[in-house]
């Protein structure tokens, strides 16, 4: 076996002789597409398969699974179950992929909320196929991502976020102050695979992974114990979903490129900067060309031409600061989704401790700054900061109840007899006395010893 967790022996067993993968080579080599070969963009990608299954390809592929960790698929094996299921099946599962026979297994569905209601489906490929499916993006990464344009930014290696949004904020402090904000309507629910199998095939010599492909693209869907066929989407989940939704929105990204355009894309969310609302509207038209010759649609409710400062990008909005300098701050929309978190560790019926819900945020907080840490308002970080320690004070008074524990726990403080009896008189009215003069004892160094995160530090 090529993988760590198997014996030398197993790994022996699982190399192929050469002449045994030049005969699977030749098994089952339907062709996926009826477009051209063309030599120059397909050179060298005829043994695929081949670098896919080799030892330090899939040791890697098997360490990054077991890193994403993930909820078990239809066949309830988790990544612990893992090394031990492919110790038995590997020579079996090795064979099938190198004659091209290999079949994924549905694919779990799982509804998600979203952040802006509504709800979101989920596929979760079996930790098997998320095995084949990372092993496959290991060596298909390399061939797609040099092509890609610069101005795209979600998914790739060494590539961020931040990148986009300081990107788009270059663009309007260039006086590119409208912004056609793209967003498609279901986009993973809706890739069309004879579309998107069309874009793999120039780029792909080897048509056993255009066909393994093109069945982890149409394995069914398990949905509350009853099985659907797709026959269109890649399901959010697996790990090869990504590379696929950035090979296929490629072509827009070149259109683009091709007329000069300053524009970011992450994912499928595309925002094309310009200098005014009617250059802004001729974009529009453009991009609704592009994406229906994709045969993709747009969100017209979601999607609009509108001055910068108005829109979002990945969490982020921009403000004009003194100077006319734009700068960037967080979107309202994503302060609200972290205050409704903050109110749910530090919720006052959850019959936790102190110790408890310093630990949730300990979890939460450090994630969070890290990511919109990126924003140029430190007032923003410093109010946040007051607001959960006043949660946390409102907290305080709710687990002391009675007036008489409050004053005594106040005392032990350090509180003095005024502020202790003054607190302890109003011990129902958590809100209010979490403002007054609770703060003069539970303060901020208060908060630091018990290792609240501090954002604004």
């Amino acid at each position: 076996m090529v993988l760590a967790e198997v014996s030398p022996q197993m790994s022996k067993q699982l190399e192929l002789p050469m002449e045994r993968q030049g005969e699977a080579r030749q098994v089952n080599r339907s062709v996926e597409t009826n477009a051209a070969d063309d030599e120059d963009e397909r050179s060298g990608t005829s043994d695929l398969v081949e670098r896919a299954l080799s030892r330090s390809n899939l040791q890697s592929a098997l360490k990054r699974v077991k890193e994403n960790k993930g909820s078990a698929g239809v066949d309830g094996k988790t990544v612990e179950d893992l090394p031990a299921y492919l110790r038995e099946k590997w020579l079996e599962i090795r064979e099938q992929l190198l004659a091209g026979t290999f079949q994924p297994s549905q694919v779990k569905q799982q509804m998600i909320p979203k952040s802006g209601g509504g709800m979101r489906q989920l596929g979760i490929p079996t930790v098997l196929d998320r095995f084949i499916q990372q092993a496959l993006l290991q060596v298909l990464q390399p061939i797609f991502d040099p092509g890609f344009s610069e101005h795209s930014h979600g998914f790739r290696p060494d590539r961020r976020a931040h990148d986009a949004v300081i990107e788009a904020q270059g663009y309007i402090n260039q006086g590119r102050r409208w912004v056609v904000d793209v967003d498609l309507e279901k986009f993973f629910d809706l890739v069309n695979h004879d579309v998107l199998m069309g874009k793999l095939a120039k780029r792909i010599a080897d048509t056993r992974v255009l066909g393994l492909i093109r069945r982890f693209l149409q394995a069914g869907i398990l949905a509350n114990g009853v099985a659907m066929e797709r026959h269109m989407g890649t399901p959010q989940g697996g790990p090869l979903s990504p590379l696929l939704a950035n090979v296929l929105l490629d072509h827009v990204d070149k259109e683009l490129e091709k007329r000069g355009h300053s524009f970011v894309r992450y994912a499928d969310d595309c925002n094309v900067y310009v200098r005014s609302r009617r250059a802004g509207e001729r974009v529009m038209q453009m991009l609704r060309r592009l994406y229906a010759e994709l045969k993709l649609k747009i969100n017209e409710e979601k999607s609009a031409i509108d001055l910068a400062w108005n829109r979002k990008i990945l969490g982020f909005s921009f403000w004009n600061a003194p100077g006319r300098v734009v700068k960037r701050r967080i979107a309202a929309k994503a302060i609200d989704t972290m205050k409704d978190r903050i109110r749910q560790i530090t919720r006052r019926n959850g019959g936790r401790s102190i110790k408890q819900v310093v630990r949730d945020l300990q979890v939460y907080l450090p994630g969070w700054k890290q990511y919109f840490g990126l924003a140029e308002t430190p007032g923003t970080f410093q109010t946040l900061d007051e607001w959960i320690r006043r949660r946390l004070r409102a907290l305080h008074l709710k687990h002391w109840k009675r007036g008489t524990t409050a004053y005594r726990e106040l005392r032990a403080l350090g509180a003095t007899e005024r502020i202790a009896l003054t607190v302890a008189a109003n011990t129902r009215r958590w809100w209010r006395n979490s403002k007054l003069d609770l703060h003069r004892v539970l303060t901020n160094k208060y908060f630091a010893k018990l290792g609240v995160p501090q954002l604004a530090a």
